[in-house]
């Protein structure tokens, strides 16, 4: 499981001209599954994304997460991180789950976030009642005036990296 988290002060995803997700402060998370993701995974990723030190405290040093100050998620499906990119130029998604486990992980990651957070926006792709997040959602966000964004993965061969 890949997630790519920026911290902002507000985001929200457009399809078709309708908003499908909005939050105010916050992280945005583009979030992959891949085809060995176990249940154990999504629930380890969902505790890492909710307790990042990436807000600033009282003395203004990113020591805080979004549990800790009871922030707003904006959780964004997107196999694409998953992508492999290691030979020629067009990208190869073989590392991607395929669509009805990447939807069934997202919607577990969604419901374990929603377990402990006030406000988790954005709906399963293509669920039953909900406008969907699909691939060709554009988020449109606003990073803080100190921007974060930060690449997490549960596969040991894909480091964590800051940018």
């Amino acid at each position: 499981m890949i997630a790519l988290i920026q911290r902002v002060t507000g985001a929200s995803v457009t399809v078709d001209g309708d908003v499908t997700g909005e939050i105010g402060r916050g992280l945005l998370a583009f979030i992959a599954v891949q085809p060995e993701d176990t249940e154990r995974q999504v629930i380890r990723m969902v505790e890492r994304i909710l307790t990042y030190r990436v807000f600033p405290d009282a003395a203004d040093r990113m020591n805080e997460s979004l549990l800790d100050q009871g922030l707003e998620l904006l959780a964004v499906p997107q196999f694409t991180l998953a992508a492999d990119t290691a030979r020629g130029t067009r990208p190869s998604f073989t590392r991607a789950a395929p669509p009805d486990k990447g939807r069934e992980y997202f919607s577990i990651f969604l419901a374990e976030c929603a377990k402990r957070l006030p406000a988790v926006a954005c709906q399963l792709p293509r669920s039953p009642g909900h406008r969907s997040c699909r691939e060709e959602a554009r988020p449109s966000h606003t990073a803080g005036p100190m921007p974060l964004t930060n690449v997490s993965s549960t596969d040991s061969h894909y480091l964590t990296r800051s940018f």
